[in-house]
């Protein structure tokens, strides 16, 4: 009975989490101005206004630009960040990790209006640059980046560093050629986690965008505020397109992933 009450709960929870989404993609493919209006027939009308809409496409890609460009420098930062409070004495790798808590249990809307504030205000840059932006999605993503690192680290045999050196590797060489390979697969989970908080964020894009830039999250707030029923039932098809790449993504990790454990099996094994 436990057991059955277990899977039913869970088929209870992934219903009410992919039912809004299945509806979505549904209405997506129809001629109805509204969710739950009348379907008088299926149309790919809404993809093509995706792409045939230069606001649109411009949005869309700014946004892709966006969160790739900064997860890239928050995978950066936090990698090294993550590799020297590892190998830190006890005292500084504790402030570290404290350091990095404190955005990850923030608000975002707090974090958006303190770059705000810090930028614009003290430093004196001006919101009509992107540099407040890609700072603020950078402070965003980088905790989250650092927290998937640190447990690959944990798992690394921390002799593997000093015997690289008494080989003759330089500091840089251990590195590059031992530390980094082996956190790879962490350093990827973290880029894949960063660019997801990136295009899904909204307080801190509002705080630190230039008026004429617009993320996929600050233009669907301000469609559905509108009238315009074409931009509006076009971002049913964005929505669809996001979930099915989202879905290919985690089914190829997953499937590189199963592969990888196989073959380390079998040389295990042999």
């Amino acid at each position: 009975m436990k057991k059955a009450f277990s899977c039913v709960w869970l088929g209870v929870v992934l219903l009410l989490t992919y039912i809004p989404i299945l509806i979505i993609a549904v209405y997506s493919f129809t001629d109805a101005s509204m969710v739950g209006g009348n379907i008088h027939g299926f149309s790919f009308e809404n993809y093509a206004n995706l792409f045939k809409n230069e606001e649109l496409r411009a949005m869309i890609i700014g946004t892709v630009l966006l969160a790739i460009g900064s997860a890239f420098l928050a995978t950066v930062l936090a990698t090294l960040g993550a590799i020297g409070a590892h190998y830190s004495k006890r005292t500084p790798k504790l402030l570290l990790n404290t350091a990095n808590q404190i955005p990850v249990v923030n608000a975002d809307v707090v974090t958006g209006f303190s770059v705000c504030v810090l930028m614009i205000i003290l430093l004196g840059i001006g919101k009509d640059t992107f540099v407040p932006l890609v700072i603020g999605h950078v402070v965003l993503c980088a905790p989250f980046v650092y927290l998937s690192i640190i447990p690959k680290l944990k798992q690394l045999d921390n002799n593997l560093y000093e015997a690289a050196l008494d080989l003759g590797a330089t500091p840089a060489q251990a590195l590059f050629k031992v530390i980094l390979p082996q956190l790879i697969p962490g350093i990827l989970s973290g880029f894949m986690l960063a660019v997801t908080l990136s295009l899904d964020d909204y307080f801190i894009t509002t705080y630190t965008k230039p008026s004429t830039f617009d993320t996929i999250s600050t233009y669907v707030v301000n469609a559905t505020r509108g009238s315009q029923t074409e931009v509006k039932t076009a971002l049913w098809a964005l929505s669809t397109v996001i979930f099915l790449i989202v879905v290919a993504v985690v089914i190829v990790m997953n499937v590189m992933s199963v592969k990888k454990s196989g073959r380390k099996t079998n040389e295990k094994v042999a």
